[in-house]
């Protein structure tokens, strides 16, 4: 029933943009916060922003602060993650993930999210 639908990827160049899209089916607008996160290939899966239930509080990884926002509208059940200066190693399978709106939430713990999509890929390559 609960379903997250990532969209956006694609190949840019470096310096590039993209902004990634995540609808939401299946899931209360406003009750559950998300992330983002990426992985590249032979690495661990790694943290790159997350947003409360909403919007007020967003939460990113040094490594892309200043480059990478993250948003929601939740009237559309939507999330988004807007890239901007794009670099190679940003290349990555990116995930959006929810979760509940009860208990302990670490942002940037895979754990702490009980759903996730099926990844977008962004390839940054001159």
């Amino acid at each position: 029933q609960v379903q997250l639908v990532e969209s956006g990827g694609g190949l840019v160049q470096p310096g590039g943009s993209l902004r990634l899209s995540c609808v939401a089916s299946g899931l209360t607008s406003g009750a559950y916060a998300m992330g983002w996160f990426r992985q590249a290939p032979g690495k661990e899966r790694e943290f790159v922003a997350a947003i409360n239930r909403i919007g007020s509080s967003t939460y990113y990884a040094d490594s892309v602060k200043g480059r990478l926002t993250i948003s929601r509208d939740n009237a559309k059940n939507t999330g988004y993650l807007q890239m901007i200066s794009l670099k190679p190693e940003d290349t990555a399978v990116y995930y959006c993930a929810a979760a509940r709106g009860f208990g302990v939430w670490v942002y940037a713990q895979t754990n702490s999210y009980a759903y996730w999509g099926q990844g977008t890929q962004v390839t940054v390559s001159s």
